[in-house]
This record gives C-alpha cells, structure tokens and sequence, in this order.
C-alpha cells in the first residue's frame, strides 16, 4: 500500500508510544499574513533611515533650490528677496561659461575612454588564473581606496617643474631638454589632471567589469574555441554581448562620477591658472567660497539638468540598442 507525501504515519516512540512522522519536505512553508502590526514594525525600522535621508538630502536639496532663485549672498543677509531666473541668467553671461563648459566635456570625454580601455583590458587580464593573481588584484584595486584629494596632491607634487618625478623621468629618457610647467600652462595643466583621474578611475572599470566576467561560464568560451572562434570574435561576439548591462550601467554610473568629482582638480590645480582647469562642480565650489550662495545653487541645478539628461539619453540609447539586438536574434 502506497502513502501520499503529505499523510502522517503513527511512528513508535522511545518512550513506547506513538508519534506523527515529520511531514514531506515537499510541502512549501506558509508565507506569514502581512498585517498592520507587521506594516508598523517594518516602518518603525525603516523610519530612522528616512529621516536620516530626509534630513541630510532631500531638506538641503529643496533649501538650494530655493536659493538659486533668491538673491542669497553672504555678503548682504538682509536682502534675501526672490529674483527669478536672474542667478542662472548670471551664469550663462558669465565670461567663464564657455571655457569651463567646454572643460567639463573634455574633462569627462578624455577621462572616460582611457579609463574603459585600460580597465577592461586588466580585467580580462585578472580572470585569468596565475600565480599570485590575489597579489596584483590587490595591487590594482588598492587606488580606489585613497581619496581623490589625496590623490591631486601627489600628482601635484610629481607633475612638478622644479624636483617634479614626471620631469626627471623625461629627461633621463631623452623626450624633453628642459623640464615643462605643467601645471602653470592651461594645456599642460589639463593633460596633468586628465592623466591623474584616468590613473585613479582605471581601478573603477576594473572592479566592476572583473565581477561581471566571472559571472560568464567558462562552458561558453569552451564552445566558441571548438567552433575555431579568435579572442577577437569571442570579445565581440561572446563577452561584451554578454556584460553589455553592466557596461552601459558602469559607463553611466562613472560619467556622473566624474562630472561630480572636482576633489582631484582642487588637489593639484585649484581650478588654475586662469580659470583653465575649472569644471562646472569646481567652479560651484569656488563660487560658494566667494559667498554668492544664490549664483552657486542656480549652476548647481544646472549640473543636476545635465546629467539628468544624459542619463535619460544614455539609457534610452542602450536599451533600444538591446531590443534590436534581441529582435534581430530572434529573426
């Protein structure tokens, strides 16, 4: 005689008795009722994380706003009155916009597609198995564990003309007869602060392209070396299609990082010489220092338009990218 999974069977006990049977680990755990009791538990956790948020975000958040349209300079409290559009009209007249505007693009842009290149090639170069691969995952990941000021004070001290590393080094090679200026020179100094964040945004791109590598099975690229395919067609055709999330997330995710990152800038220029070196976030800050609160949260919402519409664009662009690519393997 057969018994269902979920009868109970008369089992004799120790004691001489009788005892039900475990039940079948077939059957699935009831899901506890969500009541008004739970509802308040749950929101008693999550209240002291609101108000954190609430106080130290969103309440600044609204109180700038509401400063890029009032004349708030440190200079005259008294006179906080409602200006409209004036601060942001003040901005965009301002003698400075063009070139820092157009610093902030190349600023992002030359930083960015070095950062990509590099920190992808390390990160197929890091799943590889070798000895004391550990050791240099250490090694390059460590960078991102410093600060970014930090970091613009010691590429301030190597890009040095008089006793500056980066010199010395070129002379002894031969490139350079006489040691360069480079952070005096506007050129000079933007090719100084672009190759220190492409130094210390490397280890980004690496990180997180390394953890979506290891998500891909190695059955995969199994296969695609019986069917005779090269590392070239197995990057195009197998591994970028496959992390293809995850690098449009990490693109976005690191321009608005470097948008927003003016600490390495303060650590080796200050935004000089001339103004040369500003991006849009450096000059806010200098702004601010200068007491001229009002004209400093209107290029603040500025910088927050921008990068929404990027961000809007960037993820329109890539999920259309992946519907027709879906469309197209199913056809």
């Amino acid at each position: 005689m057969t018994l269902s999974t979920h009868q109970q069977v008369e089992r004799p006990s120790p004691e001489g008795g009788a005892r039900p049977a475990r039940k079948s680990a077939g059957r699935r755990p009831r899901k506890p009722e969500f009541t008004a009791r739970r509802g308040l538990v749950i929101a008693g956790y999550m209240a002291p994380a609101a108000l954190f948020v609430a106080a130290f975000v969103y309440y600044p958040m609204v109180r700038g706003s509401q400063m890029a349209f009032r004349h708030w300079n440190l200079t005259d409290l008294t006179d906080t009155s409602w200006v409209g559009l004036d601060n942001f009209r003040a901005v965009l007249e301002d003698p400075a916009w063009p070139t820092i505007l157009g610093n902030t693009a190349l600023w992002v842009i030359a930083s960015l597609v070095p950062q990509f290149v590099i920190g992808f090639a390390i990160a197929l170069w890091l799943r590889r198995n070798f000895r004391f691969r550990g050791l240099y995952q250490a090694l390059i990941f460590f960078p991102w564990a410093i600060s970014g000021f930090l970091i613009g004070i010691l590429f301030r001290w190597m890009f040095n003309s008089e006793f500056g590393v980066v010199n010395d080094l070129l002379q002894k090679a031969g490139l350079i007869d006489h040691p360069i200026a480079w952070l005096a020179e506007p050129r000079m100094a933007m090719l100084a602060i672009i190759v220190a964040n492409v130094w210390y945004g490397v280890t980004f791109f690496a990180i997180m392209i390394l953890a979506a590598l290891q998500s891909i099975p190695d059955d995969v690229y199994e296969a695609a070396q019986l069917d005779g395919a090269g590392k070239a067609r197995t990057l195009f055709q197998i591994t970028i299609p496959y992390i293809r999330t995850t690098l449009a997330l990490t693109v976005l995710l690191r321009v608005i990082w470097i948008f927003n990152f003016p600490d390495l800038i303060f650590g080796m220029t200050g935004g000089g010489p001339n103004n040369e070196t500003h991006i849009l976030t450096t000059w806010m800050i200098t702004i601010t220092q200068q007491g001229d609160y009002g004209k400093a949260s209107a290029l603040g919402l500025v910088v927050v338009a921008l990068l929404l519409v990027f961000s809007v664009f960037h993820l329109m662009a890539t999920r259309e990218k992946a519907t027709r690519e879906e469309k197209g393997a199913r056809s």
